[in-house]
């Protein structure tokens, strides 16, 4: 983790007012766990996962311990299910942006917009996938690649269809985009600029393309 990552996660953060609460109100099952997730990522956010303690999110979710138990063995257990949540969001997000034009350019602005949306939501999840103070446990480890290479899988496929490379030339062009929007959304967030998020994500879109954009379609050549 570099030491922007490390000042981001180093102190607490004040929560955010807590909507109405769940205590005496029978939910269905599904509706619970939902709830219970919302309020933890709320609290593993704003505090990190050392920090947090299984009491502020049942507080925080306005249930009792017991309840947030029968639906999270552990701290981890709700730790890991955040981070399967978050994931799958970035991932899909990315997936929708491929899926929504057959112009490649058109496809890497809606994919550096993607990445860009995605770290300035409001819930702050991205942190929970970029920033976790969790690293070293292989089981977090693995989540947080995965959000890399999956998304980096996706992009792939489109470079090797279009422009007839190696899938191992491809995959690499790949993670190089991934990277770059990532890295970059989060330093935008970070420096609270004047450059407005749309903005910003076009201009990195730009940059990408004129890299990716230097390798022709099979159709074209």
């Amino acid at each position: 983790m570099s030491s922007i990552d490390e000042s981001r996660t180093d102190h607490r953060e004040e929560l955010p007012a807590p909507a109405s609460t769940g205590r005496g109100v029978r939910l269905p099952r599904r509706a619970r766990r939902a709830q219970l997730l919302t309020a933890a990522r709320e609290v593993f956010v704003a505090q990190g996962y050392h920090a947090a303690a299984m009491d502020d999110i049942a507080e925080r979710a306005g249930v009792s311990k017991p309840v947030l138990y029968q639906h999270f063995p552990g701290k981890l257990d709700l730790y890991l299910a955040l981070l399967d949540e978050s994931c799958d969001a970035m991932i899909n997000a990315a997936a929708a942006a491929l899926e929504s034009t057959d112009d490649n350019k058109h496809r890497v602005t809606a994919t550096m917009h993607a990445f860009y949306q995605y770290v300035a939501g409001a819930e702050g999840a991205f942190r929970l996938v970029f920033e976790s103070d969790l690293t070293n446990e292989p089981a977090v480890r693995a989540r947080i690649d995965r959000v890399t290479t999956e998304c980096a899988k996706l992009i792939a496929h489109v470079i090797r269809d279009d422009t007839g490379l190696p899938a191992e030339q491809s995959q690499l062009l790949a993670v190089s985009l991934v990277g770059m929007g990532q890295v970059s959304a989060r330093f935008w967030l970070q420096e609270t600029g004047t450059i407005s998020q749309g903005d910003a994500a076009s201009l990195v879109a730009g940059l990408a393309w004129r890299g990716i954009g230097g390798y022709p379609r099979t159709d074209e050549r």
